[in-house]
């Protein structure tokens, strides 16, 4: 046994004031998905199990703990948007988080303006820098290592068309830091954004 250490086994708790697993895989980008349902109410929300997970075609995910209101949605139309949450942007991703029935618009709640996509027919944060038109790929209801189901779902979609402000190209590369992205780390309430000074790189090593 390693007293430096601290371990524990997740089916038997943690032991911690606070479950520090979503600490642990952080900090994560978040996904602010835009999606509108079968009878067109919009609805706008941010998840924080978001990824992308395919290069060509390019595939996102994101998981939604409970079959909410964007699964609902993206099943019923097969569309869903991705907008990148920034730093001047947070309190307005806090905001459309709200915990309010489905009919209620989540663009009009955070103060922010639907755009409409050139692809699909779900609309982006108009005052997002970046944000990614997507069409359905899968949607998976999650199970345990014993085959168990779990409330959550994951939501798999292509993206079928990218928004970037020519603001963030510099010299035809995208600058990260210059958006200013949110990400969300553990706590109740942490989160993090890149900054210049946190820039470094590193190449791959050459094939032998």
């Amino acid at each position: 046994m390693n007293d430096d250490t601290h371990f524990y086994q997740p089916c038997a708790g943690h032991g911690l004031p606070h479950d520090p697993f979503n600490a642990l895989v952080a900090p994560r980008p978040i996904g602010w998905i835009s999606s509108k349902s079968a009878d067109g109410v919009l609805n706008l929300a941010p998840y924080s199990f978001f990824n992308a997970f395919n290069y060509r075609p390019p595939i996102v995910g994101f998981a939604s703990i409970g079959y909410k209101d964007s699964v609902r949605n993206i099943q019923a139309t097969g569309e869903f948007g991705w907008n990148l949450a920034t730093r001047p942007l947070a309190d307005a991703m806090n905001q459309s988080c709200a915990a309010v029935a489905p009919e209620v618009n989540e663009f009009e709640l955070s103060g922010l303006t639907p755009e409409p996509s050139r692809i699909i027919g779900v609309p982006r944060v108009k005052e997002t820098p970046v944000s990614f038109e997507c069409r359905l790929s899968q949607v998976l209801r999650l199970t345990g290592a014993d085959g168990a189901e779990t409330d959550t779902w994951l939501v798999l979609g292509e993206v079928v068309g990218v928004h970037i402000a020519r603001h963030l190209l510099k010299d035809g590369v995208y600058d990260t830091a210059a958006a200013e992205p949110i990400l969300r780390a553990g706590g109740p309430a942490d989160y993090f954004t890149v900054s210049e000074t946190s820039r470094f790189q590193m190449y791959r090593p050459k094939t032998l």
